[in-house]
């Protein structure tokens, strides 16, 4: 007898470039799992459906998990469009959802363990370093869906805190090409931002880099800034195109701890490589040890026992110390911000001091100020 849990990331499609790592992260712990054992002398049984980077397809799996498969804990999604689609179904269907991707935040379910950057933990941050080092001038290109839109929404209000301003706003298909970007890159040549916030995702990620460099875009006085691009697109874009480039988020694989070595070295002998390790990948791991924990303690697999447990609950992930917050489901998270190296590494700029208490509806009023001012600036993981 095994303990069944339904993986659902895409590995095919615009977004798999992301979910793919994600998938191998979940796969990975799994393995690590099983072999010590399992929990409680059964072996953890991954049941994967690929979505295909299809929106509506994730419902649809989704409920095919829970009501063929008779699995009532999943692992997926990486946009927040294809988490909109499994969410009614898992609170339905009184199943445990574990999300390890940043998303723009203003959510709550009690059926959700949220294990990505909320807006304070990454927004926030970058948004305050890019007013610092090099100004409040920015324009937004982004794919067109909700995690952008929302991620502008609350990034224009950190810029109006600090005194910024956006000069433009821009949205495209995720299967946009790199010259469907030009008109858009001449017009921030023209409007001369200070930076360009980018939430544009997915292959089309590495299209928007690749024509900013064609057009002799500058990351030097014009660096494009983002949430979302990680070590598996920089990969994709190259070095050259992604040089000089910023990414905030809570992992980087060139972090250089004990952990986050052993992390790594376990995942190169599984699949060969880490040039694809990304902060969503590292999500993943996480949640499938931290399920595993509470599952060895309840002793079986029920949505409010679990629940119970996990709130509230540390882990030693590979970014450094986190905490599922029993207030909101949400994830204390590390923070950081790092710019693309000439060989496509990150290199850590700044970092908080410590993990940042989740605040997905941004209702503190001090956290503007409190959290830019623990950013401290490191030369290297």
């Amino acid at each position: 007898m095994t303990w069944k849990v339904g993986l659902l990331f895409s590995e095919t499609g615009v977004t798999s470039i992301i979910e793919q790592s994600q998938l191998n992260g979940a796969l990975l712990a799994i393995d690590q799992i099983n072999e010590k054992g399992g929990v409680l002398g059964r072996k953890i049984e991954p049941v994967s459906y690929n979505p295909a980077s299809i929106v509506q397809k994730y419902g649809e799996l989704c409920e095919k998990l829970i009501v063929d498969h008779k699995i009532n804990v999943i692992f997926g999604c990486y946009m927040s469009s294809s988490r909109k689609e499994v969410l009614p179904i898992i609170e339905r269907r009184n199943a445990l959802f574990f999300y390890p991707t940043l998303y723009e935040g203003f959510e709550y379910s009690p059926n959700v363990i949220y294990g990505g950057a909320s807006p304070n933990q990454n927004s926030v941050p970058l948004g305050n370093y890019l007013m610092e080092n090099f100004g409040g001038r920015l324009f937004f290109v982004g794919s067109d869906y909700i995690y952008p839109r929302e991620s502008n929404r609350v990034m224009r209000n950190v810029l109006r805190q600090g005194g910024g301003e956006v000069l433009g706003e821009v949205y495209f298909d995720l299967e946009s090409k790199g010259a469907d970007f030009d008109n858009t890159i001449t017009d921030i040549k023209r409007a001369a931002p200070d930076a360009i916030f980018s939430t544009v995702v997915g292959q089309s990620c590495i299209e928007f880099y690749r024509a900013y460099l064609a057009a002799d875009g500058d990351s030097a006085t014009c660096p494009i800034a983002s949430l979302t691009t990680n070590e598996g697109e920089i990969a994709a874009i190259g070095p050259e195109a992604s040089e000089g480039h910023i990414t905030a988020a809570p992992y980087f694989r060139s972090i250089a701890s004990p952990e986050n070595q052993s992390f790594l070295a376990a995942y190169q002998k599984k699949f060969g490589s880490t040039v694809d390790v990304t902060s969503c990948c590292e999500a993943a791991y996480c949640q499938v040890h931290m399920f595993a924990r509470a599952l060895e303690i309840t002793g079986e697999i029920d949505t409010v026992a679990l629940r119970d447990v996990i709130l509230g609950m540390s882990f030693d992930a590979p970014q450094g110390q986190i905490k599922i917050d029993p207030d909101n489901n949400h994830t204390y998270l590390q923070s950081r911000i790092a710019k693309v190296d000439a060989r496509g590494e990150f290199v850590i700029q700044s970092q908080v001091r410590r993990a940042i208490k989740p605040d997905p509806y941004l209702v503190s009023p001090t956290i503007y100020d409190l959290h830019f001012r623990q950013l401290e600036v490191s030369e290297g993981g």
